[in-house]
């Protein structure tokens, strides 16, 4: 799609693929939150399947609004599993296990926590490409995933 956005080419591209990489990161956590809301057991449950339905809840959101951001620099979103993985910098969560409460709070905060270390680096290189829609777009996720971690650390305290 061509766009008269005021970008140069390489920097939309370049946008573009952070914008990849933040979308497949959003789709793998909010897998694995929604896998340990459905596998979480033990004395906290009903506290932690509500916790993780709702961080999930709000991941949604987010990957609605981060496909449409690649949208309106005339990318387009990524929509496959396949897509996602090959372009995550995040892991998907083991197949076949359910650890325990502490131990799905500790991954979640892990991977919140490198997200957001991601999100830094990309807000840098968004400044830096003249992109600062897409630098205060992260910026806006970048609060609300440290947010997220410091609630994680919460229930691990």
């Amino acid at each position: 799609m061509n766009t008269a956005i005021g970008l140069k080419e390489s920097s939309r591209l370049k946008v573009l693929a952070l914008l990849d990489a933040t979308l497949a990161d959003l789709c793998v956590l909010s897998q694995k939150t929604r896998n340990f809301h459905w596998n979480v057991t033990g004395p906290r449950f009903n506290d932690l399947h509500k916790f993780f339905e709702a961080q999930y809840g709000e991941l949604e959101g987010e990957i609605d609004e981060t496909a449409e951001r690649s949208r309106a620099l005339g990318g387009r979103a990524l929509g496959s599993m396949k897509e996602m993985l090959a372009h995550a910098r995040l892991k998907e969560a083991a197949a076949g296990r359910s650890p325990g409460a502490d131990a799905m709070l500790s991954e979640l905060l892990r991977d919140r926590e490198a997200f957001i270390r991601f999100l830094r680096a990309d807000v840098d290189a968004c400044a830096a490409a003249a992109d600062q829609g897409t630098a205060d777009f992260l910026t806006g996720l970048l609060e609300s995933h440290e947010k997220a971690a410091w609630m994680l650390r919460a229930f691990l305290s």
